[in-house]
């Protein structure tokens, strides 16, 4: 039933037809078009659609129209008389606040609200302010700046770069503007005329065999409901996947689903018919098997294959040997070993997976939020049998990602819809069906021995690794691979055996999760450096530093790194704050027994890119006839920064500034292949391809006008002048031909790293580069409650050279924040937490003070030194809380999360069986 409500939304009197009982969300986006309120959850758990309602924050989405009759709305188009969310939104900009941006319209506001009810609030009062909106990419520390510049009275504008200074410059992240104001459009947001809305049918059964009946009678009880699809309405093949020999996920199940959440059918007609279509009406009957979940029901013998290629259900080993661990222990003065768990961590990104596809002719668009549009679009023409050119993929602004959209998720199914239909179709997943159909980080089981001398020097690691991929092969190659050259830690170790599996089960597929399996090995690795530190009497700082990876050093693969090894320089940053911290935790320990501080340490490395496969990037920049600049960037910013990032660089590298380019990011018919946006791999190789983009287009232009290499770019309209002393010129760019897509002149760039294939001991080059850090954590354990706090964090991190220190410290709080999660709260359990109520990520107020050093040893092979930070942020600062629980308590934590249960069983055993605390 609709109604009309009358109301005031930005000053304006708007009068909406609706149903009483809509969400003003709802209402908001899809009756007056204002997308700015974002929607990621629909129960006022993650606060992105943040209004004010009179003048105070509420949550949209739970906020019926009706009860808005004669009030006043504030979205993020707005403003307020005291210009509060102008000045917020400038403020955002200068200090990096705003990442994806899908968070940002609803903090924005709440931060206006706080603010407008305590005009000079301090931190924590910015913090209560906030705390209803969670962010999953900032780490919140530049939000709260961004909302203390304001608080003080402060007008923050970021700095902009001249011609040849954008390197290294703190500019504005070019995208951002459209993020503060809210115009960004993300997948939801997109909202074509006339188009059907599709709803999938998923299984709620784990294993099973399934029967459809007659569709008819289904299609006949619901008008507006347009088809019924399954399985034998897909055009060509029914499978999709990340690696072309393992496409093993279909589209829509056929006959058979391992998992909890596959597709069997989807709805398509007008909304109001697919929301309102009961799943109970579908005519399909399952015969339900038992399911394995967990790798040791799938690798127990006599247990079923899930998938004819595997059929012990190993989808794949990895392995890395060198030198005789048998040796390596031998030679040790201490020994050491512990078995590790980890569990399923979700992505949380807050924009659930959402766009739309439509038919033009004889190709397909589908615009939607991704991480990878050539891959999405690889996928797509198969499933619809159709080829490359037909398909485009336009990727709309991402709300986070963090690997989680490297996988298509909806594409395949929107783009067979728009074709049988001939019509548009949208498509949002709900927050459930996000969390329960798409990718975690791998469940890790790990089992590892290291030794070292008397001295502390490290003599041997081994590991055996048994990694949950789930229901489907996603990136479980690339997670068994990439671990066994990381798993030893970025130190010097003669004797090396690493083993793992990636592994079938009926559980949720797990998939790419910043890391790709490192953070799960680094926690086994760096305890058991703890083990041998406490063994030997060495202090903790020590035993790391006099193991680190340094320039000449050879890694576990037998690769020497010759530059930017600069984890020696990160140990040495963080040396004082270990020092200082313990003697203030060991001096507070002893005034009381129950509230406990410790210290813990720990050291990263990650190689950026892919693990010894050809990785390439290309970039475009033309000049129209006007003296227009185009950057055609392929490479999806996820919120880590790319477009700002590869436009810095590739305007030094033509010598303009970067404020002249106008860019185009991602489109599959206008931008070259940059490859996916994974493994910090965009600043390294886009980085290196954006860079020969603007030297080719400067070569050309001097060529042109015969000038020497020092010669300075002037553009003004339709006139290039090229300043080169006496044999300066001008170029009326109006006057040159033009080419096909009417540019004048054009540069490209194309960069693939140097690596090579490993042998079948895992050695030889599997990274061009690799990013180091060091981080120490400090923590207060209330060993009653079995609770624990991190009080603060001091991390330094080697990124070759800072691009744009802004975004670098950026993407270090929010790894730090995600590294949080993994070793204290975050734990996905199918069925159990598939909301943002049950699965906790942190918010606000959990995140300690955070002291960032940025270190810079440059990589001669990256542009002007810079390498990637986005996975580096992460993996450190798990293992890190957990020594310092284990300083703070005498407990050796093996399996995160570490929850109140699983630690209080460790301080207190005696209490019952350990077994309590898994």
């Amino acid at each position: 039933m609709t109604g009309t409500i009358t109301f005031a939304v930005n000053g304006v009197t708007r009068t909406v037809a609706a149903p009483p009982f809509a969400s003003l969300a709802d209402t908001l986006r899809e009756r007056l078009h204002l997308i700015g309120t974002k929607v990621g959850c629909e129960a006022g758990d993650c606060g992105a659609c943040t209004v004010l309602l009179d003048g105070e924050q509420v949550c949209a989405c739970l906020v019926p129209t009706a009860q808005v009759e004669g009030r006043s709305v504030t979205t993020i188009e707005g403003s307020d008389a005291a210009g509060l969310i102008e000045r917020l939104r400038d403020a955002f900009l200068a200090h990096g606040a705003a990442q994806c941006g899908i968070c940002t319209p609803g903090m924005i506001l709440a931060a206006a609200d706080g603010l407008a009810r305590n005009p000079r609030a301090g931190r924590a009062e910015i913090a209560d302010a906030l705390g209803g909106v969670l962010c999953r990419c900032t780490g919140y520390v530049k939000i709260v700046d961004a909302v203390m510049d304001v608080a003080r009275g402060a007008d923050a504008f970021a700095p902009a770069a001249g011609a040849g200074a954008a390197v290294g410059a703190r500019i504005a992240r070019v995208d951002g503007r459209p993020k503060v104001a809210g115009t960004d459009r993300f997948g939801a947001d997109h909202q074509p005329e006339g188009a059907l809305w599709l709803r999938l049918v998923r299984s709620p059964h784990a294993c099973a065999r399934f029967a459809l009946g007659d569709l008819g009678p289904a299609l006949a009880r619901h008008p507006g409901l347009v088809r019924i699809l399954t399985a034998r309405d897909i055009p060509g093949e029914n499978s999709f996947g990340v690696f072309a020999h393992i496409k093993d996920q279909p589209v829509l199940a056929d006959g058979i689903v391992r998992m909890r959440g596959d597709p069997v059918a989807a709805l398509v007609g007008t909304r109001e018919a697919v929301e309102a279509f009961p799943d109970a009406d579908l005519p399909v009957v399952y015969t339900v098997g038992p399911a394995l979940s967990g790798t040791a029901a799938a690798l127990a013998p006599g247990a079923p294959a899930l998938h004819a290629g595997a059929p012990d259900n190993v989808l794949t080993r990895g392995r890395l040997e060198r030198g005789d661990v048998a040796q390596g222990h031998a030679a040790g003065a201490a020994t050491t070993s512990g078995r590790f768990e980890t569990a399923f961590v979700e992505h949380a990104y807050i924009e659930p997976e959402a766009g739309y596809a439509e038919r033009i002719g004889d190709r397909v668009a589908v615009t939607a939020c991704t991480q990878a549009p050539v891959m999405d679009q690889e996928d797509v023409a198969r499933v619809l049998g159709l080829p490359l050119a037909g398909v485009r993929i336009v990727p709309t602004a991402c709300g986070g990602g963090f690997g989680g959209k490297l996988d298509v998720s909806l594409q395949p199914i929107l783009a067979v819809a728009a074709w049988l239909t001939r019509r548009p179709v949208r498509m949002a997943y709900t927050r459930t069906e996000s969390m329960a159909s798409t990718t975690k980080r791998h469940p890790a089981t790990i089992e590892a021995r290291m030794s070292a001398d008397a001295d502390g020097h490290f003599t041997a690691f081994e590991m055996e690794g048994d990694f949950n991929t789930g229901a489907y092969a996603s990136w479980g190659p690339t997670v068994a691979n990439r671990v066994p050259v990381h798993a030893p830690g970025p130190y010097r170790v003669p004797h090396v055996r690493n083993r793992t599996r990636a592994v079938y089960t009926n559980d949720t597929p797990a998939g790419a999760f910043r890391g790709f399996g490192v953070p799960q090995a680094t926690i086994a690795a760096e305890t058991l450096i703890d083990d041998l530190a406490e063994a030997l009497g060495i202090d903790r700082w020590t035993i790391r530093r006099r193991n680190a990876l340094g320039h000449g050093d050879a890694t576990p693969s037998g690769q020497v790194l010759h530059a930017s090894a600069g984890l020696p320089e990160c140990l040495d940053a963080v040396r004082d704050d270990f020092a200082a911290w313990l003697a203030s935790a060991e001096a507070r320990n002893r005034a009381g027994p129950r509230l406990r501080r410790g210290v813990g340490i720990a050291c990263m490395w990650y190689g950026c890119g892919n693990t010894s496969m050809s990785n390439p990037s290309r970039m475009r920049i033309t000049l129209g006839p006007d003296g227009a600049l185009t950057f055609l960037n392929g490479a999806v910013d996820i919120g880590q920064g790319s477009s700002t990032v590869l436009l810095q660089i590739a305007a030094d590298a033509l010598g303009v500034a970067p404020d002249r380019f106008r860019s185009v990011v991602g489109d599959t018919d206008l931008t070259p292949d940059a490859g996916k946006t994974s493994a910090s791999r965009q600043t390294f190789v886009s980085g290196n391809a954006a860079r020969l983009a603007g030297e080719d287009l400067r070569g050309r232009i001097l060529a042109l006008a015969n000038a020497g290499p020092e010669a300075r770019l002037v553009l003004d309209g339709p006139r290039l002048s090229i300043v080169d002393g006496p044999a300066s010129r001008t170029l009326d760019l109006g006057r040159l031909p033009r080419d096909a897509s009417g540019a004048v002149l054009a540069g490209e760039g194309w960069y693939d790293p140097p690596t090579t294939a490993l042998d079948a001991n895992g050695q030889g080059i599997p990274y061009a580069t690799y990013g180091f850090a060091a981080q120490v954590a400090e923590v207060e354990v209330d060993t009653v409650l079995a609770t624990v706090r991190v009080v603060r964090i001091a991390a330094a991190h080697d990124v070759g050279r800072a691009v744009n220190p802004t975004l670098v410290e950026g993407q270090i709080h929010g790894g730090i924040a995600q590294g949080l999660g993994l070793a204290l709260m975050e734990e996905f359990i199918p069925g159990r937490t598939e909301n943002l109520h049950d699965y906790l990520i942190p918010t606000v107020g959990d995140m300690p003070e955070i002291a960032v050093r940025i270190i810079e040893d440059p990589d001669p092979e990256g542009p002007y030194g810079a390498k990637g930070v986005g996975e580096p942020a992460l993996v450190a600062t798990a293992p890190a809380i957990l020594g310092a629980i284990r300083h703070a308590t005498g407990a050796r934590l093996t399996r995160v999360p570490v929850l109140p249960h699983r630690l209080h069983a460790a301080l207190h055993p005696a209490a019952g069986p350990r077994e309590a605390a898994r």
